[in-house]
């Protein structure tokens, strides 16, 4: 597995990363009762495979409660993530501690903003900002991030410098322009997540898909896989990445061309 260094921050992630947000998805939840111990297996699957970076949700109270169950014992080894979808203090400080007692955790790693109105400033008359900054000061939250599918509210968050890593879908179909968000968070040091490397599933060609985001050094994808053999082809081609050669773009270059 490699490890890169998540923008300015001091974490040291596993470029291929867990989307824990799939820990609720029909092929888990088909196991009925034995659903939390699947979930719990492919999680277990993940971090044997090298895997340290694993990102969830408050908006996913199943997968948060299920990934805390299954990073049991191996907190302390791997990186940790969440999201709050909250647009006030109140909110945020409510989801936050949600996620902590789901998570069975006493901090964050990585605490993010989830489709926020808008981007949060320092001394801002919402106070979130600043709230954000004191849970850093108290080692609640070590980094913050923001997480949107809105462009120009991902790139108002990577110029601003405030934010440590901004997280926005981006997949071989993406359009140029989220190209160039990729290129701004690595001109301005900020740490660049990648949500929904299959397009929420559109893509199903995962060595294609693996391929073309391996090209951006400064990319982390979550992939959210929903069984163990999906796992096991990511962790497979992360161990073995395709070779980007001509054969190689022209088919990425047919999957662009059919979507676009």
């Amino acid at each position: 597995m490699e490890y890169v260094a998540l923008g300015k921050t001091n974490l040291l992630v596993s470029r291929t990363a867990f989307g824990a947000e799939s820990l609720d998805c029909k092929e888990i939840e088909n196991f009925g009762k034995d659903a939390d111990e699947k979930a719990c297996a492919i999680v277990h699957q993940a971090y044997a495979g090298g895997m340290n970076f694993f990102d969830t949700s408050h908006s996913k109270p199943v997968c948060e409660k299920r990934l805390g169950a299954a990073l049991h014992g191996i907190r302390h080894n791997v990186i940790l993530a969440t999201k709050t979808s909250g647009q006030d203090l109140h909110e945020i400080r409510r989801d936050l501690d949600e996620s902590l007692m789901s998570l069975e955790s006493d901090t964050l790693d990585l605490f993010q903003l989830e489709n926020p109105l808008i981007v949060p400033k320092k001394n801002g008359m919402d106070g979130i900002y600043n709230e954000l900054l004191s849970l850093k000061e108290k080692g609640i939250v070590k980094h913050i991030g923001i997480a949107t599918e809105n462009y120009d509210i991902a790139k108002e968050a990577i110029e601003s410098g405030l934010y440590e890593v901004v997280q926005f879908p981006f997949s071989m179909i993406s359009p140029d322009s989220v190209k160039a968000l990729v290129k701004l968070c690595q001109e301005k040091e900020v740490g660049c997540i990648a949500s929904q490397p299959l397009n929420g599933g559109v893509v199903n060609d995962i060595p294609l898909a693996f391929g073309f985001l391996h090209q951006f050094e400064n990319v982390v994808p979550v992939w959210g896989t929903h069984t163990q053999e999906e796992l096991q082809q990511i962790l497979f081609f992360n161990d073995h990445p395709p070779v980007i050669d001509k054969s190689f773009k022209e088919e990425v270059q047919k999957v662009q061309n059919f979507f676009n």
